[in-house]
C-alpha cells in the first residue's frame, strides 16, 4: 500500500478510537461495491465493539447532506461516494463530527481536521484502474485489526464486480487482493474465461463467478433500492446466499427485465436522441419502482447493441423520486444523468485522444448548478435540476466542440 495513504489511514483509525461515541453512521453506496464496502466496515466495526447504522445511498445529494450534517458530536463514513465533495462535507460538517471517507472516485482535499479524506486518487492511484472502495475499506479494515484478513474474499467480489479490468484482468491493490484470496482457497482464476468470469468464488452455494455475484448484489442494492435490497445485499456479503435473498432476486430480476425491454423498444422506435457526439434519452418515471441506478445499468446493457451508435456518448436521465429509504420524504427535485461508452471508445478516451466522463460531465453539470461527486472516465453520473436535461447536452457539446 502507498505510504502516505497508510498513514492518512492510520490517522483516521487512531482518531476513530478516541473519539468519544461508540457508534458508526455509515453510508455506502448500493451497487456491488458499495455493499461490499459496507459490509467490510459494518463487519470490523462490530468486532471493535461499535454500534453500526448503516443506510445505502444513491448519491450524497445535497439534500441528504444537509440532513446528515444535522448531527452532532457524531462519527460520519462514507464508502464508495463523498472523495470529490470533500470540500462540501467540510464547509457542512465546520469540526461538529468526525468524517472519515473511503472512496476511489476522483478526489479533493479536506478543508476541516474532522474530515479525513482517504480516497486513493489522492495518493496516485487511480479507482478506475487500481482500486475499487472495497479493497480501500479492506485496507482500512486490515489497519484497523489484521484478523480482519478473512474479509479478503469480500473485498475481492467489489473489485471484479466494479469491472475495471486491465487487459481483462484486475489490476494494482485490486489484484494484490484478489491474489490474497487465492492463497486462502476463496477464489480460484480462470485464465481462459473473459474478465469477471475468470474469477470463479468459492461460496456456500458452491463455485460462482464473480460477473454472477455482481449481477445478483447489483439486483438487490439497485432494483430493490427502494424494497430493502441493499440489507439483504449486505446479508448476503457477510452470511452468505439464501432462500430469501433468491427470492428478492428472483423478483427484481422479473421487474428489471419489463422495464428494460419497454425502453429498448422505445430507443429501438426512434426515442433516442443525438447531437453531434451524444446520444441520449429520458426515462422519466418510467424504472419505477426500481432505484436511480438503474439508469447507468441501462446504459450499460445497450451499448453494445446495433441501434447504439459506437462514435458516440451515451447519456440517460432518470428522474429521482423525493424520498430516500432511511430518511423518507426529501425535497430532492432533480434528475440523474448517467454516461457511458460504446466499446470502440473507450481506448480513445484511455489514451487521451477523447475527452474523459470524469472531465466532461462534471464541468457541464458545474455550469448549470448541478451535483457532481462520483465520477471515472468511462462511467459518470451526476444530478441536474428537472427541465434542465437539454441543456446540459448543449454544454457538453459546447465542451467538446471548444477542445477539438
Amino acid at each position: 500500500m502507498n505510504d502516505k495513504l497508510q498513514k492518512r489511514m492510520e490517522d483516521a483509525i487512531s482518531s476513530i478510537f478516541e473519539w468519544p461515541s461508540k457508534v458508526i453512521n455509515l453510508f455506502h453506496h448500493n451497487d456491488t461495491d458499495g455493499l461490499t464496502s459496507g459490509a467490510i466496515l459494518k463487519r470490523s466495526f462490530e468486532r471493535k465493539g461499535y454500534i453500526v447504522r448503516n443506510i445505502a445511498l444513491e448519491k450524497p445529494y445535497p439534500a441528504l447532506l444537509n440532513k446528515i450534517f444535522e448531527m452532532k458530536n457524531q462519527i460520519i463514513v462514507f464508502a464508495d461516494f463523498a472523495g470529490r465533495i470533500a470540500p462540501i462535507i467540510s464547509q457542512l460538517n465546520n469540526s461538529r463530527n468526525l468524517v472519515v471517507i473511503l472512496d476511489h472516485h476522483e478526489a479533493e482535499p479536506s478543508l476541516d481536521k474532522n474530515v479525513i479524506n482517504c480516497d486513493p486518487e489522492l495518493f496516485g492511484l487511480k479507482g478506475d484502474r487500481d482500486i475499487t472502495a472495497s479493497t480501500t475499506c479492506y485496507l482500512f479494515s486490515t489497519l484497523m485489526d489484521h484478523k480482519n484478513i478473512d474479509l479478503v474474499q469480500i473485498a475481492a467480489i467489489g473489485a471484479v464486480g466494479d469491472e475495471f479490468f486491465v487487459n481483462g484482468e484486475v489490476y494494482g491493490e485490486n489484484l494484490k487482493i484478489v491474489e490474497d484470496a487465492v492463497d486462502q482457497g476463496l477464489i480460484k482464476i480462470d485464465p481462459g474465461k473473459k474478465e469477471g468470469e475468470r474469477y470463479i468464488f468459492i461460496t456456500n452455494r458452491g463455485e460462482l463467478t464473480g460477473k454472477w455475484i455482481e449481477d445478483y448484489l447489483d439486483t438487490l442494492g439497485g432494483v430493490g433500492f427502494y424494497q430493502n435490497g441493499p440489507n439483504m445485499g449486505i446479508k448476503v456479503c457477510l452470511d452468505g446466499f439464501s432462500e430469501d435473498s433468491d427470492r428478492m432476486v428472483a423478483d427484481l430480476k422479473a421487474i428489471k427485465d419489463k422495464r428494460f425491454n419497454h425502453e429498448i423498444e422505445r430507443l429501438k422506435n426512434g426515442e433516442i436522441l443525438k447531437t453531434k457526439n451524444i446520444q441520449w434519452f429520458h426515462v422519466e418515471d418510467r424504472f419505477k419502482p426500481m432505484g436511480v441506478k438503474m439508469i447507468g445499468v441501462f446504459c450499460d446493457a445497450i451499448k453494445k447493441m446495433d441501434f447504439i451508435s459506437s462514435d458516440k456518448y451515451i447519456a440517460g436521465f432518470q428522474i429521482i423520486p423525493n424520498e430516500v429509504p432511511g430518511f423518507g420524504k426529501i425535497d430532492i427535485n432533480q434528475v440523474k444523468i448517467s454516461m457511458r461508452v460504446p466499446p470502440p471508445m473507450e481506448e480513445e478516451i484511455r489514451s487521451s485522444r477523447r475527452m474523459g466522463l470524469n472531465r466532461l460531465l462534471p464541468e457541464a453539470t458545474e455550469k448549470l448548478g448541478g451535483f457532481s461527486d462520483a465520477c471515472h472516465s468511462l462511467t459518470a453520473a451526476t444530478t441536474i435540476d428537472v427541465g434542465k436535461e437539454k441543456q446540459l447536452i448543449e454544454e457538453m457539446e459546447a465542451i467538446l466542440q471548444a477542445t477539438n
